[in-house]
């Protein structure tokens, strides 16, 4: 494909030749010859000077390179952009497996893609365009909408909802029951009946392995946008707002809230009954315990706001040297005294 339609495509200024051929992308250091790259942190600078790409995304103000470069606004959102002009994910064919079971009460939309082993319990209703790969499951009374794209092994349960253009990927799990158990006079764990269904929204993105529970009343929602990582938690009752991440092996605690535009880092949680504001930044490995005003960095375990944890940190690492001079302080000999 010529720079000149990359250009195009992207809505990019192009500076340099456009019948330069690209034949695909890669990151700024793996690039070569007949690849696009892109840089988006300034700390790369010095290697876009140096890198073998014959093309560069880059922001608009970027300085000059040798190398024809595409400047826009939001070089990473290009470079996504980019990758799609590229590769081509496998299409599915609008047919049903022979092996797959589907309830004589379902209601499935136009060019339905529903794989082998595929099982569709009474009651559920599916938007048009799904894709259904392998051993996925539907339990009664779910309700989804167009475009959604199940891998193989997703599992939604009864009467989750799901909005329109939702992915869930391998392993992927809406609506299990969340933890609840009340102990009884004789010190034995009674379950609590999770009633109430996870509710998401449309764009909504849940990878490998996450787990989005339903509630014991009420709803677990998963607003517009939200996108969850793989092996992430979302307890029962909890809400997660509009265009929010949750990160890798990241947690939330039931009846957890959660603002829009938050991001909960690798290994990031939160206890449960807590509320957290939009924009809010909980760092990797880190516990929000109690409320958290909007736009605030937390960090550490209990959290506090980031800088403070940083100059906790600072103070930490000192500590071997401050103890040691404690010790020569309290090692005075008698004369001395």
């Amino acid at each position: 494909m010529k720079l000149s339609q990359i250009a195009a495509a992207l809505n990019a200024r192009l500076d340099g030749p456009g019948e330069v051929e690209i034949m695909g992308v890669a990151g700024i250091e793996e690039a070569q010859r007949g690849q696009i790259t892109f840089v988006s942190n300034p700390k790369y600078a010095a290697a876009a000077k140096n890198t073998r790409a014959s093309a560069v995304i880059v922001a608009e103000s970027f300085p000059a390179l040798s190398a024809p470069t595409l400047r826009t606004k939001n070089p990473y959102l290009a470079f996504a952009q980019a990758i799609e002009l590229f590769y081509q994910p496998p299409q599915y064919a609008a047919e049903i497996h022979a092996s797959a079971v589907i309830h004589s009460s379902a209601r499935i939309g136009k060019n339905a893609s529903i794989g082998a082993y595929v099982v569709i319990y009474n009651d559920v209703q599916i938007g048009d365009n799904c894709v259904l790969l392998p051993h996925v499951v539907i339990y009664p009374g779910a309700r989804i909408g167009n475009n959604f794209f199940a891998h193989a092994h997703a599992v939604v349960r009864e009467h989750c909802r799901i909005g329109e253009n939702v992915v869930l990927q391998n392993g992927a799990i809406i609506g299990a029951d969340g933890f609840g158990f009340a102990r009884d006079n004789a010190g034995e764990w009674h379950k609590i009946v999770q009633s109430g269904p996870a509710v998401l929204g449309d764009q909504v993105e849940v990878q490998a392995n996450a787990c989005v529970d339903r509630a014991s009343v009420g709803e677990t929602c998963i607003e517009h946008g939200a996108k969850i990582d793989n092996l992430a938690q979302v307890g029962h009752g909890s809400k997660v707002g509009r265009n929010t991440l949750l990160c890798a092996q990241s947690g939330l605690a039931g009846s957890t809230e959660v603002g829009k535009n938050a991001v909960f880092a690798g290994q990031a949680g939160s206890a449960g009954h807590v509320s957290i504001g939009d924009g809010v930044v909980v760092t990797a490995q880190s516990g929000i315990l109690k409320d958290v005003p909007a736009g605030k960095v937390m960090s550490g375990s209990p959290a506090i706001e980031n800088k403070q944890w940083l100059r906790s940190i600072a103070l930490f690492n000192k500590l071997p040297e401050l103890a040691k001079a404690v010790r020569g302080k309290n090692m005075d000999t008698p004369e001395d005294k």
